[in-house]
């Protein structure tokens, strides 16, 4: 049924409830998995040299996390005997990276994890799934904590 799971994740145990679950599909389905953290790299704006400076900060910090973020996934795949692929990947916002994702795998399902915000604090932050979910024509299967 599902030939080619997504699954972004960002380092927070929502994101690795949503690994387990991606798991147990690929196994069910003999699903090939491809697991990726998206990295913008224009969260906030700025001018001059101290921007430059944070820029290049922010981006060091980023990667050194996707790149953590994505190596507790592959363990948790692997010790599940799971194949699994993976990619760090930049877009000017992480639903957006997502959605890009999801049509350039061709990918058939998208795992990802919500935090389950509501009311001001999911107006003031956003939700990447909410947007995901608006975004894209492929099934995605939200995992709350």
């Amino acid at each position: 049924m599902f030939k080619h799971i997504l699954v972004p994740v960002d380092g927070s145990n929502t994101a690795q409830l949503a690994v387990g679950k991606a798991i147990g599909l690929a196994q069910a389905f003999g699903s090939q998995v491809t697991v990726i953290y998206v990295i913008d790299p224009y969260p906030f704006t700025g001018v001059g040299t101290d921007f430059a400076y944070g820029q290049a900060e922010y981006l060091s910090a980023a990667t050194a996390e996707a790149n953590a973020a994505v190596k507790t996934a592959k363990e948790a795949f692997a010790s599940a005997a799971v194949t699994v692929d993976s990619s760090i990947i930049e877009a000017h916002t992480v639903w957006r990276g997502i959605v890009e994702a999801g049509v350039s795998l061709k990918a058939d399902l998208i795992v990802m994890g919500s935090h389950g915000r509501n009311g001001f604090e999911k107006l003031v932050l956003g939700s990447v799934a909410q947007a995901v979910l608006s975004h894209t024509k492929l099934p995605v299967l939200v995992v709350r904590d």
